[in-house]
């Protein structure tokens, strides 16, 4: 594991308590996904990919290849110890590594399932972690590399389509007036019209 990139996610997301390794099949540079407990957040866990940005990925506006990890929290989900993230990740990086397309802040990741049983979070929204402080969103490796850090944010069905339709600026207008607690699983959408 990159020291530079596992120190950056610990200074905000807590101590790195285990790592899941790409699973057998992956496609080449599937990333580990890390666990972080007792960081800056108070009851939260947090997953990140660690190796993603080894593989660059297209953006799709500059076509310019990006170096990219992944991150996603949540407060714990009762009866689910490590709840949906560590396969989320793993899923959307590798669909991100068959594509070899940059997810962008705004975009709209719909997922097979919803991500508890019988919850309403279909999606997953890529945005700026705004969650930690303004230098959580970057990191510049050993090698020189700067990495960009893409929290991914649960949403509901309503709520991406709100986003496809209307753009990401409105959905985050949104999100700021309303103050959703993005942590929570089992939250409620918020009212969109």
């Amino acid at each position: 594991m990159a020291a530079v990139l596992v120190e950056h996610f610990e200074a905000r997301l807590g101590g790195l308590v285990g790592a899941w390794s790409a699973r057998e099949g992956a496609p080449e540079g599937a990333p580990q996904v890390g666990y972080f407990t007792g960081g800056h957040l108070a009851g939260v866990q947090s997953y990140a990919t660690v190796g993603l940005h080894a593989t660059p990925l297209l953006s799709r506006t500059t076509g310019r290849h990006l170096h990219l990890e992944l991150v996603g929290s949540n407060r714990p989900v009762p009866g689910d110890e490590t709840g949906p993230f560590p396969g989320v990740l793993e899923y959307v990086a590798e669909r991100l590594l068959a594509g070899r397309e940059a997810v962008l802040r705004g975009d709209v990741l719909r997922l097979p399932m919803a991500l508890t049983p019988g919850g309403a979070m279909t999606a997953l929204y890529a945005a700026m972690p705004v969650y930690y402080d303004d230098d959580f969103a970057s990191v510049v490796l050993e090698n020189g590399s700067d990495v960009a850090v893409v929290w991914l944010v649960p949403v509901t069905s309503a709520e991406a389509d709100f986003v496809e339709r209307r753009g990401w600026e409105a959905f985050e207008h949104e999100l700021v007036r309303q103050d959703p607690d993005l942590l929570d699983l089992n939250r409620a959408g918020i009212g969109l019209a």
